[in-house]
């Protein structure tokens, strides 16, 4: 860790170069990340065993020279609260919205740019789909939600939860043990390599989630997660209700390289898409072929 990064809460150190604030609210205690000057920047991570604001960092690094860049732990990772309740897209999504009040706050009161990474994309096209006057362009990295040739236009709302998975995973005292077996060192290392689709994954990010999965708490949502309670029924409908230019990026390694879902936007007006020869997360690997296509897409390049 550098010399910038201090410790903050619990005893963890920062994520990503700048201040932590907090911002409370319908989402509880909601921790963000906040570097740079400029137009603002909020970037979205996705949602595992261990996830944080540490999945963004060359983002977050990169756009501090140019941008107000706001890097958000969503409610129940990294330094945001971790209490023991029931978390689902609609807490996600608030959670966004109360940052977006807290930016507003602090100055930035146009619509802003914002990307996502997996399962957080799905939270950023609700928030964006929502209230599409606060967001200029969306960028979605490796989104969740277009897997496979049946699309997901369920019930509004609902979520692909399964409660009695859910009940068989937390159990009279036993969630604490698996996600604690779930995020062993090791067990951590290989969920990342299979994210990489490589065995050259970030050592930065992985010593990151380590720390962060030792937390108080940090297994109630991971729980909700493994039992597919984030994920959205109805997602491909939000993605296809999408007003703002959007971007869709991903990688063709890993586990996570099935998009076949894209095709019902690809008739869109507003839906552009890039492919890398990467795994799920791009911006590690390329950065700056990435970073390229995304100032283009935002008009900063």
């Amino acid at each position: 860790m550098g010399s910038e990064e201090l410790f903050a809460g619990a005893g963890l150190p920062l994520a990503v170069s700048g201040q932590r604030f907090d911002t409370h609210g319908i989402a509880g205690r909601v921790a963000c990340y906040v570097a740079g000057s400029g137009p603002p920047l909020l970037l979205v991570h996705s949602v595992n065993a261990a996830a944080s604001a540490a999945e963004v960092w060359p983002l977050h690094e990169h756009y501090r020279a140019s941008r107000t860049v706001y890097s958000v732990d969503l409610p129940g990772f990294g330094a945001s609260e971790r209490s023991d309740r029931v978390y689902t897209p609609r807490l996600m999504t608030d959670a966004l919205l109360q940052l977006l009040d807290a930016i507003i706050a602090r100055g930035h009161a146009g619509p802003i740019d914002a990307l996502a990474v997996s399962t957080g994309c799905e939270f950023l096209a609700r928030a964006a789909s929502e209230h599409p006057a606060r967001f200029r362009r969306v960028a979605f990295v490796s989104p969740t939600g277009l897997r496979g040739s049946v699309p997901r236009r369920g019930p509004s709302g609902a979520t692909r939860g399964l409660p009695w998975l859910y009940r068989a995973l937390r159990g009279p005292g036993w969630g604490g043990a698996l996600y604690r077996g779930l995020t062993r060192p090791a067990v951590i290392r290989y969920f990342l390599r299979r994210t990489w689709g490589s065995k050259a994954i970030d050592e930065r990010l992985w010593a990151y989630d380590v720390l962060t999965a030792r937390l108080p708490g940090a297994e109630f949502a991971p729980l909700y997660f493994l039992a597919a309670n984030l994920f959205s029924a109805d997602i491909l409908s939000v993605y296809e209700s999408l007003a703002q230019p959007a971007w869709l990026s991903h990688g063709v390694r890993g586990d996570f390289t099935d998009y076949r879902g894209r095709h019902w936007l690809e008739a869109r007006g507003n839906w552009r898409f890039s492919v890398y020869p990467t795994g799920a997360l791009p911006f590690f690997e390329c950065p700056e072929r990435f970073i390229a296509d995304f100032d283009e897409f935002i008009g900063a390049g």
